[in-house]
């Protein structure tokens, strides 16, 4: 029963968000601090594949005969490997920057702007599984305030 609660509605969806923007976030923080490192090729992980991926997962769900409960099936892609309980991921060379004379085709204002746009969809889906959790705290409490 209580793990029926925590399968339902928007909380595994939610929770796969949390774990795609955290794995950016530690592939892009890495972009950063090798910024000058000489031959290093600056990797990402594509936010499409990981929202084609999820979309499908939520209308195969969607589909099922108990809509919207019951976990969420993620078909692994070619960078990401969805596991019960962790995402594990496999990030590919991106080749957007100016290619220097030491070989690292580094491009900082792009790295940030994607650091930014992952830490505001990160914070947002933070946010919006804490908000999930107090509706279930208010509904085990039973009571509103």
């Amino acid at each position: 029963m209580i793990q029926g609660m925590f399968d339902s509605g928007a909380l595994p969806v939610l929770h796969r968000l949390v774990q795609f923007t955290e794995e950016r976030h530690k592939v892009l923080t890495n972009n950063v601090a090798n910024l000058s490192t000489p031959y290093f090729k600056p990797g990402d992980l594509d936010a499409k594949s990981f929202q084609t991926a999820l979309g499908r997962a939520i209308d195969k769900r969607r589909a099922a005969a108990h809509a919207n409960d019951g976990p969420l099936a993620l078909r692994d892609t070619r960078q990401l490997m969805f596991r019960p309980d962790r995402l594990e991921a496999r990030p590919q060379a991106t080749n957007d920057g100016i290619l220097y004379h030491d070989q690292n085709n580094r491009d900082l204002e792009r790295t940030m702007q994607q650091l930014a746009e992952n830490t505001l969809a990160h914070n947002a889906a933070i946010e919006m599984l804490r908000n999930q959790f107090a509706m279930i705290q208010t509904a085990i409490r039973e009571r509103v305030a």
